[in-house]
């Protein structure tokens, strides 16, 4: 995993460069308790790791600045459902991206990325319009039990 931490990290600091912004040591930390968690994670969820795992206190709009900076640069996806942010899964990948769908566990708060087909969000953007609104976003969240969750609850 850590190998594949830094090959990801390095990805996201030329993805960085290339738009003339900079991955400063913060950002890259809270990335990567980002990459490295198996859950959407608050803002104050984030606090307290980067706590944890790097012995300094960073302050909330710090926090939030960056998570700002890391969204605007598609390395992280905010999660409107849940207030949580995750890493994007696609940080290493070169090709342009689909529209994301994230499955949220409502139990574990683990997320998971997949794409949505293009046909199925024109059909969607159709029917938002047929409804006399105009679509914003396209990403789409869903409530969801992972099996691990629902093993355990049976």
């Amino acid at each position: 995993m850590l190998h594949n931490l830094d090959v990801i990290i390095k990805h996201a600091e030329q993805n960085c460069k290339s738009h003339g912004a900079r991955l400063t040591i913060k950002r890259k930390q809270v990335l990567a308790s980002l990459v490295q968690s198996e859950k959407a994670l608050s803002a104050y969820d984030l606090i307290e790791l980067y706590l944890t795992n790097f012995g300094e206190k960073i302050p909330a709009m710090s926090v939030y600045r960056i998570l700002d900076f890391l969204e605007n640069e598609n390395l992280v996806h905010k999660l409107n459902l849940a207030n949580k942010y995750v890493a994007c899964s696609h940080i290493t990948c070169s090709h342009a991206h689909g529209v994301p769908q994230f499955l949220i566990c409502s139990s574990c708060n683990q997320v998971k990325e997949i794409t949505i087909n293009k046909s199925t969000i024109a059909e969607l953007k159709s029917n938002v319009e047929q409804a006399g609104f105009h679509l914003v976003t396209p990403q789409l969240e869903m409530n969801c039990i992972c099996h691990t969750c629902l093993s355990t609850a049976a």
